[in-house]
């Protein structure tokens, strides 16, 4: 690992976040542990490049933290796992509506974590630099709320759509083989073919109508977004 990925994980229980660090290190990443989000707020938020948050701690929680750092301009890009107990469809709309990149439910395997951190931190390297809010007429891709507008309207796509959309207009002119879609926005241990890229591709641009046409194939190599 060329360049050593500084993590924050937050939990109100010690040897959870112990466990974690372990295991993190072991894996090459520098780790960082705190025990309330308000503890987090004192620290210097630039020095990290993943948040794993816990969602019940004190009188802050993991939700209201990712908020706080989705409103700091200076870390709003920075990836979020949240860890939760609980199994609610509520809760995970409610952190993916404050701009999480990924969640994990307790109890969990170090070994699912691990996977999801890589996964997480290697999305987010294929975005760097790109800005949060992307536009391409009147299409409108914002990367911190999740969300995607033609006209003001807002367009419902799947978080797989979302995240293929997002990768080609950050990177536009630039073709993806879909090894590289792959890599990007699905998990280590999925199984995806060929053609489950494919799909996702022809229902994202029917989605996008018009700006579905500047989506482009390049037979034998992947797709991208027009320049």
């Amino acid at each position: 690992m060329s360049e050593t990925k500084k993590i924050m994980v937050v939990d109100d229980e010690d040897t959870i976040c112990e466990v974690i660090k372990l295991n993190l290190e072991l894996e090459g990443y520098e780790v960082d542990t705190a025990n309330s989000a308000e503890e987090v707020l004192t620290r210097t938020l630039t020095d990290y490049r993943l948040f794993i948050l816990d969602v019940m701690m004190g009188e802050m929680s993991g939700f209201e933290l990712a908020s706080h750092i989705r409103a700091d301009a200076q870390v709003g890009n920075v990836p979020i796992i949240i860890c939760t107990a609980k199994d609610r469809e509520d809760d995970l709309v409610e952190g993916f509506a404050r701009g999480i990149d990924d969640y994990i439910r307790k109890p969990f395997s170090m070994r699912e974590l691990v996977l999801r951190v890589k996964s997480v931190l290697r999305r987010s390297e294929h975005s760097t630099g790109s800005d949060p809010v992307m536009r391409c007429g009147d299409l409108v891709v914002d990367a911190q709320r999740k969300q995607c507008h033609i006209a003001g309207n807002e367009i419902q796509l799947t978080k797989k759509e979302f995240e293929i959309l997002r990768l080609l207009l950050a990177n536009r002119g630039k073709i993806f083989s879909r090894e590289e879609i792959l890599d990007s926005v699905w998990e280590d241990d999925v199984l995806v073919i060929d053609r489950t890229i494919d799909v996702n591709i022809n229902r994202l641009r029917k989605k996008i109508g018009v700006y579905g046409n500047e989506i482009i194939t390049k037979q034998g190599y992947g797709y991208g977004f027009k320049e």
